[in-house]
């Protein structure tokens, strides 16, 4: 398994926009999908962590902020964000 360095590093990647593009919409909303997964991943082990619950609800937000942005300004990239990630919207 990678670390969680170079997945990061893979994402921002994939997702910017020009080679120095560390913090555009899609990278973010790219990053916080990444750390709601796995988080995901841990409440199936961890079914009574409340509090790392409190903070996927806080990240699931943000990320829900940058799309409705990302939506008002860019439709288009958007639903390609969308797509690539396999968010249901």
């Amino acid at each position: 398994m990678a670390t969680a360095k170079e997945v990061k590093e893979k994402l921002v990647t994939d997702f910017q926009l020009h080679k120095n593009d560390t913090g555009s919409s899609q990278v973010q909303i790219a990053l916080l999908t990444q750390r709601i997964t796995e988080l995901t991943e841990h409440f199936k082990v961890h079914k009574k962590d409340n509090h790392s619950r409190r903070g996927l609800l806080k990240l699931v937000s943000q990320r829900r902020k940058h799309l409705d942005y990302l939506k008002k300004t860019d439709i288009e990239q958007y639903h390609e964000m969308v797509k690539r990630l396999g968010l249901r919207r």
